[in-house]
């Protein structure tokens, strides 16, 4: 999750340091994230992630997977800094573990505000290899205190709101990198991108491919 503060003044975005015995990217700072939980599969969203992201989300993926990607985003934004993406609301529906202290915000998940930006498939070889989608989103959306990181837990120290120009001086792996180019073009277009960078890292060639759509028949 790539939180933008700021867009239109002093652009910051919101990152965190690894522990040094993570087994993947130890000592990096990174954007908050982290894997799907099954639990993610039985939360519904309170507002729809937008037509177009939807769409892109589905291409060269498993099927049914975009609402699910959404709620793990918004998840562990709230389990790796303690910040809030959603709107006030009541659940009505059983509340999974894994998402009780989020619905006890008082807050329903929403994926309104998210923009699907950029997607990396990491090298095979790795400790941990991770199909990852990168969603913006601006912090304007967020709910409280934006610099209140009190309940966040301990999976990533140092959690600073970095000017984007000075992100690049930062310990960061290659893909933030390019995630980061990829930001820094869109800090004025709020829309949903109609195409989506997608670094496909195979065993025997890497590729830097576009997910556009599929061409409709006539």
């Amino acid at each position: 999750m790539i939180v933008l503060r700021d867009r239109y003044t002093t652009p910051s975005i919101l990152m965190g340091q690894r522990g040094a015995s993570a087994a993947f990217m130890p000592n990096k700072f990174v954007f908050p994230g982290g894997a799907v939980d099954r639990a993610d599969a039985a939360v519904s969203l309170a507002e729809p992630l937008p037509p177009v992201c939807h769409a892109r989300l589905g291409e060269d993926s498993e099927p049914d997977m975009q609402d699910i990607l959404a709620l793990a985003a918004i998840r562990e934004l709230w389990e790796e800094t303690g910040l809030v993406l959603g709107i006030p609301g009541a659940w009505q529906e059983e509340i999974p573990e894994d998402w009780r202290t989020y619905a006890a915000t008082g807050h329903l998940p929403s994926a309104a505000g998210l923009q699907f930006v950029f997607r990396a498939l990491t090298p095979p070889g790795r400790p941990r290899r991770f199909d990852a989608r990168f969603f913006l989103v601006d912090a304007d959306l967020i709910q409280g205190d934006l610099d209140d990181f009190t309940h966040a837990t301990d999976e990533l120290s140092h959690l600073q709101w970095i000017p984007l120009t000075e992100a690049r001086r930062f310990d960061l792996p290659f893909v933030t990198e390019v995630a980061l180019a990829e930001v820094a073009a869109r800090v004025h277009d709020t829309s949903p991108p109609a195409n989506v960078p997608y670094l496909r890292n195979g065993a025997e060639e890497s590729l830097f491919l576009r997910l556009k759509g599929y061409a409709q028949p006539d």
